[in-house]
């Protein structure tokens, strides 16, 4: 694509690329999705056929370091950056071991100029990124590997369970989801800084939400990020008039649920994200909340604390899509989660959980004092003694230690 003149040929190696690209991941990641699902509709009509699966492990992470694949062939073709002709450096671009299997998904145009730089070690950025592995792995073994236990549990058998257990149930994966994914980007990009490298962030305490607007701009940044630039704005964007605005939404959800696996119960997260979303975008109030809520203040407004409740409860029902395994048990869940609220007021359901709710609220207490910075701890308790400083450090260090007896699968090794 760089040496060729003819833009005719530039698109076909363009072309070839993408395909060979998205070819790989089809045939690993849904293959198989596309083809029990063409046997299942045929069946409706009394036809059956034998189903061609393929029995393929599908490698680590290969979402991730396909979409930085893509982003460099994407910003060449765009004439952004010139070709790498040194395959070591691009191979470490798109193999960077502490982003390889979880992301955050890279772009050329920001990791590959630094991998091309001289990089001098500096005390202070090293320090830094220990800090924030040492918080990525709490949120991972102390927070989220404990709501697992919860989650798994409830979920696994919901049907025996009141609606505020399944309420709880959706809330500790919605703390087990953020916990494993933030904490695992918390330690990549702390782990990339050691080495002189600076991540894209990843995440902006998404769960401070005031609209779904805000959310989707503070969670998984780099694949939202991703998905505007490479598909929605060459989509036409927000451009067009309403039919393009309302189309070009649910694409990007949808798809963005269709990366996340092949399964009609991503499929339906996206979607329920899409219809969340529109009102939104309608209104034109999707940019309302663009900065950091109560920036400067100890405590939210009660319009903006409401707001953040409404907006949390809404990504809770949709992570229960995600959670479940069809479609069918979602919406069993949620169906059996409402229609006795009077349980909802039931003291001793919270009284059971009440250990993992108090740890739940030391940490959202920490996310929130920590709101303004990079990530929670990245300025907290610089101010203090010594002592107390690292009592505060040594002591999140003996919690992970502690609470690191039952390991944990991070979830998006899955995808």
């Amino acid at each position: 694509m760089s040496d060729t003149k003819s833009r005719k040929a530039k698109t076909f190696w363009f072309w070839l690329s993408v395909v060979m690209n998205l070819g790989l991941l089809g045939l690993f990641k849904y293959y198989n999705f596309f083809i029990l699902s063409f046997a299942e509709a045929l069946s409706h009509f009394g036809l059956h056929v034998n189903n061609w699966t393929l029995q393929l492990v599908l490698p680590v992470g290969i979402s991730f370091y396909t979409f930085h694949g893509l982003s460099y062939v994407i910003d060449i073709y765009q004439d952004k950056i010139k070709a790498e002709r040194n395959f070591v450096d691009y191979a470490l671009f798109v193999s960077f071991f502490p982003l390889l299997v979880a992301g955050p998904i890279e772009r050329a145009t920001h990791l590959l100029p630094q991998i091309k730089t001289k990089r001098n070690f500096q005390y202070s950025k090293a320090i830094d990124g220990l800090r924030q592995i040492l918080w990525g792995l709490f949120k991972k073994i102390v927070i989220a590997d404990q709501c697992a236990v919860y989650a798994n549990q409830i979920f696994d058998h919901y049907g025996t369970y009141s609606g505020a257990t399944l309420f709880l149930g959706a809330l500790f994966f919605a703390i087990q989801i953020y916990g494993d994914f933030s904490g695992y980007s918390d330690i990549a990009l702390g782990t990339a800084r050691l080495f002189g490298f600076e991540l894209l962030r990843n995440f902006a305490f998404p769960y401070f939400s005031r609209d779904i607007a805000e959310f989707w701009r503070r969670w998984h940044i780099s694949l939202s990020g991703w998905f505007r630039d490479y598909l929605y704005i060459p989509l036409g964007g927000s451009k067009g008039g309403t039919w393009m605005k309302v189309r070009n939404t649910f694409i990007i959800f949808i798809v963005s649920g269709f990366w996340h696996g092949a399964s009609w119960t991503f499929i339906a997260w996206g979607l329920l994200n899409a219809i969340y979303f529109l009102p939104l975008l309608l209104s034109s109030k999707n940019r309302t909340h663009l900065d950091i809520v109560a920036r400067g203040q100890l405590l939210p407004s009660v319009k903006d604390a409401f707001k953040i409740l409404c907006t949390l409860f809404l990504v809770i029902i949709a992570w229960i899509f995600f959670r479940s395994p069809n479609i069918s048990d979602a919406l069993h869940y949620i169906v059996r989660m409402v229609q006795n609220p009077i349980s909802f007021v039931s003291i001793g359901v919270y009284l059971k959980y009440k250990s993992i709710l108090l740890l739940i609220c030391l940490f959202m207490a920490l996310e929130w004092i920590g709101r303004e910075q990079q990530y929670a701890i990245a300025g907290f308790g610089l101010n203090w003694r010594p002592i107390y400083r690292y009592v505060f450090y040594y002591s999140l260090l003996v919690s992970v230690i502690w609470f690191s007896g039952k390991e944990q699968q991070f979830i998006y090794f899955q995808f």
